[in-house]
């Protein structure tokens, strides 16, 4: 039995959404959760920022993408996506750390939504102040 894995794993997170991206050597077709990513990412800016590893690595076309995605929206969705690629491509070739890393693609965006406080009517709101 052949245990060598033909794919490279890369996992990204971005407010609450968490990507699982399979990069496998191929013509560059991207599908998440079993769609064309054209299909979810309407805007040009999402096309732009899950393109964006590869066009900073200079690997347009040279990989078939396959990513399941799961919770957040779609902004958060296509950056974890993102970083998720920038991960996978670094277990493809080592030398493209240094390139992902001068464009912000390997650093985890540490913005979440705020937890609700006791008091207030949302993370920082507070009820309207009546003098009399």
């Amino acid at each position: 039995m052949d245990t060598k894995k033909n794919y490279f794993q890369g996992t990204g997170r971005r407010k609450s959404a968490v990507a699982q991206v399979r990069l496998t050597p191929g013509k560059g077709a991207i599908v998440v959760d079993g769609k064309p990513f054209e299909e979810i990412f309407h805007r040009p800016e999402y096309v732009r920022t899950v393109m964006k590893p590869f066009e900073v690595t200079e690997t347009s076309g040279k990989f078939s993408v396959m990513i399941k995605c799961s919770g957040g929206g779609i902004s958060g969705q296509s950056d974890a996506i993102a970083m998720g690629v920038s991960r996978a491509l670094i277990s493809v070739d080592e030398k493209n750390k240094a390139v992902l890393r001068q464009n912000g693609l390997l650093t985890r965006d540490p913005r979440t939504k705020e937890r609700k406080k006791a008091g207030l009517k949302r993370a920082r709101k507070a009820p309207q102040y009546t003098k009399r």
